[in-house]
Order: structure tokens, then C-alpha cells, then sequence
């Protein structure tokens, strides 16, 4: 699925600026095509909070390389709500908020995203 999103949380820069952490969040799991471990990873990893942001952007990834479409829009929506917030760095290198992220990957999950066309 080519709209999936990966996010590179190894490192998740809190949009406070309160400095880096490095969490866990299934990266490489999901890097190496391997969506089971990836949710087995975040659901093991004690240090994840529940409403941390890149775990459950990368659960809705993960879910929806399953094929699990409602799991992942649950965790995008999940994502969107958390209190918690952070500049994401993505697959492609780049850095992004969350909440967009998250609405991003929600939306073409669910095929609202929009094309500009000429």
C-alpha cells in the first residue's frame, strides 16, 4: 500500500522543543515488511505510553498492511486525539507534526485524500 505511513519515531522530537527521545515504536519491523512483529513490538514495549503518538501511527500502519482497515483508521483517530504532540520524522527522512501525519494517513487510508488536478 503505497499510502502507508512509516514513521521513523527512533527519534520523536516532543514539538515543545523539550529535547529527543528515543523510543521504540516498530520502525524496523515495519521497514523489514513485517506488520505482525511490528504490533507485537509496540504492544510489548512497556515504555510506549498508550496515547504516544508515533506508536500509534505506526499500529495504524502496521493494521493496515494487514489488511485490518478499521483498526488503523482507530489508531490514526487515536493519534489525531492524543494530548501528546511531536515533530515525527518520517520514512522519507523528513520531519512532520503528528496530528498531520495522522490525519494524512487517515484520509488516504480512507481514500478522502484530495488530488489537485489542472
Amino acid at each position: 500500500m503505497a499510502a502507508t505511513w512509516m514513521i521513523a519515531a527512533l527519534l520523536a522530537q516532543s514539538a515543545a522543543g523539550a529535547g529527543v527521545d528515543r523510543i521504540d515504536v516498530g520502525y524496523d519491523q515495519l521497514a523489514k515488511g513485517q506488520p505482525a512483529a511490528a504490533i507485537a513490538r509496540i504492544g510489548g514495549n512497556k515504555a510506549v505510553a498508550a496515547d504516544d503518538p508515533a506508536a500509534l501511527i505506526n499500529l495504524g500502519a502496521a493494521y493496515a498492511r494487514l489488511g485490518e482497515r478499521q483498526k488503523a483508521a482507530d489508531c490514526y483517530r487515536a493519534a489525531i486525539a492524543s494530548p501528546e504532540r511531536y515533530e515525527l520524522q518520517r520514512a522519507d527522512g523528513s520531519w512532520m507534526d503528528s496530528r498531520r501525519i495522522a490525519r494524512e494517513a487517515l484520509a488516504a487510508l480512507t481514500g478522502s485524500e484530495r488530488l489537485a488536478a489542472r
